[in-house]
């Protein structure tokens, strides 16, 4: 049975979306002496010459706020048996409870929390930060350091789907305009 099927939704976008499955992330940052840490969906490579890539945050969570005030990330990429820390960074907020203090991370460059469980990561400096409009900002990263290690069966959206996430979502509606 694909994901789609399990879906509430009957717009078409959304069932191609759930059936992609991708893999999950966690976004971690800091600025001055604040933390900030999230589970990502939205995230992909965005050029080869130079390299990037872009992860999108959401604007209802703490990561996006301690985010704006940020220059570097880290994007650390989730294998199956790193659930529980998506548990950890997907459930909870950072207004409520400082994550950090549930997990094991050592201190990368500028601060930027790296999750010691997650050995496969990009460590990005933000060259943008994309407002459309949408629930998400795009963050655009020019990576100065990476690490591969370990397992590449990565946790993936479906994997996930049952997780309730420490903020709700934004309505999704289109705003409306009055002409």
């Amino acid at each position: 049975m694909t994901m789609a099927a399990d879906s509430a939704t009957e717009d078409p976008f959304d069932q191609l979306m759930v059936d992609l499955d991708g893999p999950m992330v966690i976004v971690t940052t800091a600025a001055g002496e604040a933390r900030a840490g999230c589970l990502v969906g939205f995230h992909a490579q965005c050029g080869m010459q130079p390299a990037r890539y872009a992860v999108w945050l959401s604007k209802a969570n703490h990561t996006y706020r301690i985010g704006a005030l940020a220059d570097l990330f880290a994007v650390h990429f989730l294998a199956q048996e790193h659930r529980p820390l998506a548990e950890l960074f997907g459930t909870l907020t950072g207004d409520e409870v400082d994550k950090f203090e549930r997990c094991s991370w050592s201190s990368g460059p500028s601060g930027v929390p790296l999750l010691d469980e997650c050995a496969n990561r990009i460590v990005g400096r933000r060259i943008a930060w994309l407002d459309s409009g949408a629930d998400h900002v795009c963050l655009m990263l020019d990576p100065i350091d990476s690490e591969r290690t370990g397992s590449t069966r990565w946790l993936t959206f479906g994997q996930v789907m049952d997780l309730d996430a420490g903020h709700p979502a934004e309505d999704r509606q289109r705003p409306h305009h009055d002409d």
